[in-house]
């Protein structure tokens, strides 16, 4: 399966390059125009990115990017509910290959908090996020191979309320993947101004054909892809 054989809507638009490390450049070169921009425009910008290894490269070329990193606010949009100095945590990923260089000025907004559980600290990560004032300039998404994007788990009995919520963020307990989780909802994800799937390999054309005649409730991912987004994929 090739990405140019599925048929996304007019809105989705599709960047495929050769190689991980021709997307990074591209996808690095891009995020960095855009965070320049908001700050020339509006004197701040914020940005919203995914844990896991594959945007590891990313984070190590954002690093070094020569923009004002004082003037952006960056968060997760999904964290696991154990502390940063473990090795599944996206807060730790986060400060080892992101948060370091010239980025290590930016302002950071965490999701984990120390000696809470996820349920009992929604309100205060909502009361945190609400501090970033209007829409997202710039939120990064991966994709599980179950549809999932940011914690949004189709086997979560809590999918349903997460949808609804205009919340910031959810407390969420899949029963597919370790850890508790906090999670940005839709309602703060899509309240942004650009939205970027960032995927690799074979295996996620698989889920992408699968999710674009899917539901959210089953596929959460087809939920974003009924609203304008850029895939950026390589093999």
């Amino acid at each position: 399966m090739k990405i140019s054989d599925l048929n996304f809507p007019a809105h989705v638009t599709v960047c495929e390059f050769d190689s991980r490390e021709t997307l990074t450049d591209n996808l690095s070169t891009l995020l960095q125009h855009q965070l320049i921009a908001a700050i020339e425009n509006r004197g701040r910008a914020s940005l919203a990115v995914s844990g896991g290894s594959t945007p590891v490269p990313l984070f190590q070329s954002l690093s070094q990017a020569e923009l004002a990193w004082e003037n952006v606010t960056v968060t997760l949009v999904d964290d696991r509910w154990i502390s940063p100095d473990e090795s599944d945590s996206n807060d730790g990923l986060l400060h080892t290959h992101l948060l370091q260089n010239r980025a290590k000025h930016a302002h950071y907004i965490p999701l984990w908090q120390p000696d809470s559980s996820a349920e009992d600290a929604v309100d205060h990560c909502n009361a945190r996020l609400a501090t970033i004032d209007g829409p997202l300039d710039i939120v990064i998404l991966g994709m599980g191979n179950d549809g999932h994007n940011a914690s949004l788990f189709p086997c979560s009995s809590e999918l349903d309320a997460a949808l609804a919520s205009s919340a910031d963020c959810v407390a969420v307990n899949p029963t597919t993947a370790p850890y508790a989780r906090i999670s940005l909802t839709p309602a703060r994800l899509l309240n942004s101004e650009l939205r970027i799937l960032h995927i690799c390999g074979n295996d996620k054309l698989e889920t992408l054909s699968r999710a674009l005649t899917s539901k959210p409730e089953s596929m959460p991912v087809n939920l974003f892809l009924q609203h304008p987004i850029m895939i950026y994929w390589a093999p």
